[in-house]
């Protein structure tokens, strides 16, 4: 078996307010979108997928689901600290302040018209080996 790629699909509210968000701000491109859905991808990043809340196209035990308690995670190979201030410079709340993990992450959150966590990573050494 070979993946071709790997996509988080999302069910959320409001899918323009997600769909630009991650568009202005993460840099994302939208590939295909329609009433109630959006696909959005990067070359270097997991692909996105956002349905409406109460979509028919979802299992009726799905529709309701909200992309709760999740964390869209990205990992960076350096500027946590420039990434942190050009989104607080475009008026995003930090709603995790930079800080630094004893097991060598270090991380700051954002949150997306939705409630969707979406959390910058680095990776240093531990404090403690």
């Amino acid at each position: 078996m070979q993946f071709t790629a790997s996509t988080v699909s999302l069910t959320v509210d409001d899918v323009a307010a997600s769909q630009a968000f991650l568009s202005t701000h993460l840099g994302y491109t939208v590939q295909q979108a329609a009433e109630g859905f959006a696909s959005l991808s990067r070359p270097d990043a997991v692909d996105v997928v956002l349905l409406a809340r109460g979509i028919e196209g979802l299992p009726p035990e799905q529709r309701d689901r909200h992309a709760d308690g999740l964390i869209l995670a990205f990992t960076l190979d350096s500027g946590l600290e420039e990434q942190e201030k050009r989104l607080r410079d475009a008026g995003i709340e930090i709603t995790m302040p930079l800080r630094q993990e004893p097991w060598g992450e270090r991380l700051f959150q954002v949150t997306d018209p939705n409630g969707l966590i979406i959390q910058f990573v680095e990776w240093s050494t531990p404090e403690h080996g």
